[in-house]
């Protein structure tokens, strides 16, 4: 069984060398793939004498590293880290035994983190909350969505499309897995705290800002008859709100001397109801695209077991 260790990183030579030399210690036999994304410090010379294949990736973003990662590496079965020493790596032969044994397409490492410096409140808020959100509108799949420690079959790498660019790819990756009711599981790990001199590349505001963007697209793409389903209620409800007063004057005098407002619930009422033939049409492309998602994932040999 051929093991990839996948490493995205930018600009963590205080703490690759570490990563790449435990991870060693525990998969020895484990190719290990650090990705560099174009890092103004030594962190790929540092990561190439530690014992790692480096690979370079030009287009910036975690999102965009993973997509070539997924693509280029050839193995059975994937690991993927971040570079930042704060994930355990005597947790993955764990979650690798757990994927394998139970014919997984997905481990996520639920993170327990062991030192109050390594999970920020304001993170930790933002990962219940969205964690939450995407349970509610695909189901649970993960406890801890936003993990960067996750292990995957060679089915579910191949056949993942990886359209994000940036830290929200942990939310596709979720997304993917629940959308095609891919079998996956949760191990909780220990989480640390970064070492000192390393800093996180991950902005509160503005990655949390990006999530909830690809929270909102993938709920459309994903569940196009929900989301302009709910939207063409909410318009039919504002045409009813709107017409309302109209239907009342006109039946107590026979008259209709707010025709701006009745042509405007009018065409409120129009705009619901062609946001539910968009949903309905949508909906049936998207099943269709789901069909062929499904056979290209059947069409990747599944990891036989001696």
């Amino acid at each position: 069984m051929k093991i990839a260790v996948l490493i995205p990183c930018y600009n963590e030579a205080t703490s690759i060398g570490q990563v790449v030399r435990d991870i060693k210690a525990v998969i020895p036999k484990a190719d290990i793939y650090v990705y560099d994304n174009n890092s103004t410090d030594q962190t790929a010379q540092i990561a190439r004498d530690a014992g790692a294949l480096v690979r370079f990736e030009s287009y910036q973003g975690k999102g965009s590293v993973v997509r070539r990662m997924f693509a280029d590496v050839e193995a059975d079965v994937y690991v993927m880290l971040d570079g930042d020493a704060t994930y355990d790596a005597p947790s993955i032969p764990i979650m690798i035994h757990k994927l394998t044994e139970e014919r997984l397409d997905m481990v996520t490492g639920v993170r327990q983190h062991r030192e109050s410096e390594a999970y920020r409140p304001g993170h930790q808020f933002g990962n219940v909350l969205m964690t939450r959100v995407v349970h509610l509108f695909f189901g649970r799949r993960t406890a801890d969505m936003l993990s960067g420690l996750r292990v995957f079959s060679r089915r579910f790498v191949k056949s993942f499309p990886a359209m994000s660019k940036g830290f929200e790819i942990e939310t596709e990756l979720t997304v993917y897995a629940s959308s095609m009711r891919l079998p996956t599981a949760d191990v909780v790990t220990p989480y640390y705290a970064r070492p000192e001199g390393s800093v996180s590349k991950l902005s509160t505001f503005r990655d949390g800002w990006r999530i909830l963007k690809m929270i909102a697209t993938l709920i459309k793409e994903e569940r196009p008859l929900l989301f302009f389903g709910v939207l063409g209620t909410v318009l039919f409800i504002v045409s009813l709100m709107l017409a309302a007063p109209v239907i009342l004057t006109y039946f107590e005098t026979g008259l209709v001397p707010r025709l701006p407002t009745a042509l405007l619930s009018a065409a409120v009422a129009l705009t619901g109801g062609v946001s539910w033939a968009i949903g309905l049409i949508l909906d049936m492309v998207n099943n269709s695209r789901k069909e062929l998602r499904r056979m290209r994932y059947l069409s990747i040999p599944v990891l036989r077991q001696e």
